[in-house]
């Protein structure tokens, strides 16, 4: 192989490795812990929406007239919790415990628990 195509070839490699560690770490730090406080929080109001799926599923609650994004779990996970098709719906009361998003104004909550009523659902039980 001539030293220009080795050139070449070691760095369009570094390039790949670069641009999978940039796009791959925003992910991380979207879907993971590190966009949260740290510390829980807990809202009590109705769903509006449901979007539930990969990578989570995502819930539109009305608390006292502000819409929150609450992010649950992937389908495993609730189903885990004990969660059933249909128990998240549009009209449905929900408390959420969890991490809120260290930007207060993104109104976002990652839940680590929920209520429907006096049933607990633990999406994360290793975070209690």
């Amino acid at each position: 192989m001539s030293p220009r195509k080795s050139v070449t070839k070691t760095l369009l490699a570094a390039l790949t490795i670069a641009v999978a560690a940039v796009s791959g770490g925003a992910a991380l730090a979207h879907h993971g812990w590190a966009w949260t406080t740290g510390g829980n929080i807990e809202l009590t109001g109705l769903i509006k929406s449901v979007r539930l799926g990969n990578p989570h599923g995502l819930l539109e609650v009305d608390v006292e007239g502000e819409t929150w994004t609450v992010e649950v779990g992937q389908p495993w996970r609730n189903s885990r919790s004990g969660l059933k098709d249909g128990d998240l719906a549009e009209g449905v009361e929900i408390r959420a415990i969890g991490e809120p998003a260290a930007d207060r104004a993104e109104k976002r909550l990652k839940a680590e628990r929920l209520f429907l009523g006096t049933r607990e659902y633990k999406l994360y039980p290793e975070r209690d």
